[in-house]
């Protein structure tokens, strides 16, 4: 079997072929990294898994109070970005007793214990928004944007930060 090619756009997937043209500029001009670095130049100070629970929790104080309760939050190693897996929200049901009881966790990309406090929060408010709507369609984003107005710039800004990474880790950048 024949190994897929590296593509420098894979986050970008979906998107029009003018911003992916735009986009392939900034790579090609050697733009792409001093641009997120102008619109992003913070790191978040989240490292722990406890700070990173102590975070979502308030964000879900502020806006899903009526959401079940957060069992657990914690940076996971295991997630794979390369299969767009930025955070991971689930919920595990379990008999005890003679009644149910659901467990909400979220994990995040430990990728992310390094990043732009943005990318962080739009990453918590993504997994939260899930606790209310479980599809991705269009109440799932007004809860997005409700609890982060910008929330699809920073997505896409977002994409652009996974692919400046990937092409800085690419053994074959050349090629590209």
């Amino acid at each position: 079997m024949k190994p897929r090619p590296f593509s420098p756009l894979r986050y970008l997937s979906g998107y029009p072929q003018s911003t992916l043209d735009q986009v392939q500029r900034l790579i090609d001009d050697d733009r792409l990294g001093r641009y997120l670095q102008k619109r992003y130049p913070d790191r978040h100070e989240i490292k722990t898994d406890k700070a990173l629970y102590d975070y979502v929790s308030e964000l879900k104080q502020s806006y899903l109070r009526n959401a079940p309760p957060l069992s657990k939050v914690l940076y996971q190693n295991k997630l794979d970005v390369i299969q767009n897996a930025l955070g991971l929200h689930t919920a595990i049901s379990r008999v005890q007793g003679g009644k149910l009881k659901a467990k909400q966790e979220i994990r995040i990309a430990s990728t992310f214990k390094d990043c732009a406090p943005e990318f962080l929060e739009m990453i918590v408010v993504h997994e939260l928004a899930h606790f209310k709507e479980s599809d991705h369609n269009r109440a799932f984003y007004q809860l997005c944007c409700h609890m982060l107005p910008d929330y699809h710039q920073i997505e896409f800004d977002l994409r652009l930060y996974l692919t400046y990474r990937s092409l800085a880790d690419s053994p074959t950048r050349n090629d590209v």
